[in-house]
């Protein structure tokens, strides 16, 4: 990406709230297990970057920064390095935009790695997603623009594991690799075990 503002994709620090200088700062983490496959990581990014042209205006307007993380998450180190309970997983200035966890089957990762895989649903005024709506991203983004949840609400606590979910996902995709017929062990363009791009 070209805006200096937001990374992608590559290895990253440990983040944080965020404060700009002499104005407020939003970083926003997109952890997930798989672009390439994966629907609904893919939705949830896409709508992500919908929701974040829709309100730039607003952000801008009145001085507040915002970079975007986006982290690919490929092992169980990583994982609990980067605080992924469940995937895609996105946080604000450390702060999950929901905080309850839900999984639901999901075919295309459990066709990825050769095992049943959940991954994470979202519950929006009432209804369950698959992805984050774009409204209640535009929700999340406000409220930690201009609600002062940093002072009512602390950052999501790291866990001291890695879920089982999530550990039977890398396990089974390694052993999937190991064997030769993972779809992860493409190389070329839209590579999703090596480098993002």
């Amino acid at each position: 990406m070209s805006d200096p503002k937001r990374r992608c994709c590559g290895p990253r620090d440990e983040v944080g709230e965020g404060e700009a200088r002499g104005g407020r700062r939003l970083v926003i983490e997109f952890l997930y297990l798989d672009l390439a496959e994966c629907s609904r990581c893919r939705e949830a990014e896409s709508n992500l970057e919908e929701a974040l042209r829709e309100v730039a205006p607003v952000l801008e307007a009145t001085g507040v920064e915002v970079e975007v993380v986006k982290t690919h998450v490929q092992d169980e180190q990583q994982a609990l390095k980067w605080g992924l309970i469940s995937s895609p997983t996105i946080r604000i200035n450390g702060r999950d935009i929901q905080l309850e966890v839900w999984e639901s089957p999901c075919e295309p990762c459990g066709e990825l790695c050769g095992e049943d895989v959940e991954c994470r649903i979202w519950v929006y005024q009432g209804r369950e997603y698959t992805a984050p709506p774009k409204a209640m991203l535009i929700e999340a983004v406000l409220r930690e623009a201009y609600g002062g949840s940093q002072q009512a609400i602390p950052p999501t606590p790291r866990p001291s594991e890695v879920p089982l979910n999530l550990r039977r996902f890398f396990a089974s995709r390694h052993k999937k690799k190991a064997r030769g017929d993972s779809p992860c062990c493409r190389t070329g363009p839209g590579d999703c075990c090596g480098k993002s791009t």
